[in-house]
């Protein structure tokens, strides 16, 4: 039996670390658009761990599928969920956990599944994106109307039940990728999955843990970690022990990279910024840590996130071009991409926060520190590929196995506090 080599335990570290801090961030803005800039950050980072010459070519189409799959997960409303894992019953927390473990999952289904298939693209064997799009459509539309609207299996009402979306859209990917036999993509898929749903239904529990002991710390902010680091650390597993085809000569063309790199670096950023930096939003913040008038303030702070992310932009996809002039090239583009979308993703939350006026904020601090440790550790990483194979029994013992120890995980919970803010009820006894 073929055992993962030291480094790639080492590449989960780093992705998942990178994902994770990324997640956290995006806990601060919210929504598709806020969980598709980490999505992307954690791509990039995957690519630059992997170090291989032909995935510098695809890196910007890679991250930006990953981008739009990871931040398709959040249409689903999952406070209600979290504040089940806070309950008294065993029930109801387990229930709670379980549905995280769905949530979870469904964003890393389809965010490792997209990432995977740009992965797999190769000219003998290209990927056909407008069927995957149509079914995944076509997916979502009848699995929502017939599980919700039809036989009303509901998850959290009266919440948005968009997971039925996602959960629709990954039956339809999932599909897909087995009919095509796009084994290395559904690998990802489901690892990333096996990652994000364990992440987050772990997570809870760390919150819950958190503030039974009343640490004084941001313990939603942990969960949000939780949830990308898993996630992150399960998608590098499975595309280090995945085969994958390789490109001697890759081919390249203005068009194929103009899209993704306007939705990576102009668009995502675009919609956060748009949606976040609103003044009826952010004054009430700034207002707790200054004195006097913040409409001043907040105006600054709305045009330096501006210019933070648009200059930059600019720049990229201008840069677009040098993607043909050589290897090394393209290897400082993505690396250059994926330090500059994440240093932006970070000074958009300090922004946001009011975290470059205050201290109060700790966990922002602590982003730095993850993103100093990730930039440092990226260069010392030389993964070893260890392939295995699709292993679908062993999948079902892995997730019992989960599913068993979320059981043990709700047990312990509800033996350890009363009562606690927060708490939700989906089953009344």
């Amino acid at each position: 039996m073929k055992h993962i080599h030291t480094s790639n335990w080492l590449a989960m570290l780093v992705t998942g670390m990178a994902l994770g801090t990324a997640w956290a961030i995006r806990g601060q803005f919210g929504h598709e658009q806020g969980a598709a800039w980490a999505g992307g950050i954690g791509c990039l980072c995957l690519v630059l761990l992997a170090k291989r010459q032909d995935w510098y070519n695809k890196a910007v189409q890679a991250a930006f599928a990953g981008a739009v799959g990871w931040g398709l997960g959040g249409m689903m409303s999952y406070g209600a969920v979290v504040g089940y894992g806070k309950g008294i019953d065993l029930v109801n927390v387990y229930y709670g956990l379980i549905m995280l473990l769905v949530i979870g999952g469904l964003y890393g289904f389809v965010g490792g599944g997209l990432f995977g298939l740009v992965l797999a693209d190769h000219p003998k064997k290209k990927i056909k994106w407008h069927q995957v799009i149509g079914e995944m459509t076509v997916g979502a539309i009848i699995f929502y109307y017939f599980i919700i609207e039809q036989l009303g299996i509901h998850m959290t009402p009266p919440r948005s039940e968009a997971w039925g979306v996602s959960a629709g859209m990954s039956i339809a990917l999932l599909y897909f990728l087995v009919r095509t036999k796009q084994h290395a993509a559904l690998r990802v898929a489901v690892f990333a999955a096996f990652g994000g749903g364990f992440g987050f239904a772990f997570g809870n529990f760390l919150q819950v843990m958190g503030n039974v002991a009343q640490v004084s710390f941001n313990m939603w902010n942990v969960m949000e970690y939780s949830l990308g680091f898993f996630g992150g650390a399960g998608m590098a597993y499975a595309v280090f022990t995945s085969k994958w085809p390789k490109v001697e000569q890759p081919t390249l063309s203005n068009t194929s990279l103009m899209i993704p790199i306007i939705g990576l670096v102009v668009l995502i950023p675009f919609f956060v910024w748009q949606q976040s930096f609103i003044m009826k939003d952010l004054q009430p913040t700034l207002e707790k840590l200054v004195e006097g008038e913040t409409a001043s303030l907040v105006r600054i702070f709305q045009w330096l996130a501006f210019i933070a992310f648009g200059i930059p932009a600019i720049y990229w996809v201008r840069r677009c071009n040098t993607f043909k002039l050589s290897n090394k090239i393209r290897k400082k583009f993505v690396a250059g991409l994926f330090m500059g979308d994440f240093g932006i993703y970070l000074f958009f939350t300090f922004l946001i926060t009011g975290s470059l006026l205050s201290f109060y904020r700790i966990e922002q601090f602590l982003y730095i520190l993850n993103f100093g440790l990730i930039i440092w550790l990226i260069p010392q990483v030389n993964t070893k590929p260890t392939i295995r194979p699709i292993a679908s029994v062993k999948w079902s013992y892995a997730l019992l196995g989960i599913m068993l120890f979320l059981l043990l995980l709700s047990i312990i919970a509800i033996n350890t506090h009363g009562e606690m803010p927060g708490m939700n009820k989906r089953f009344e006894f």
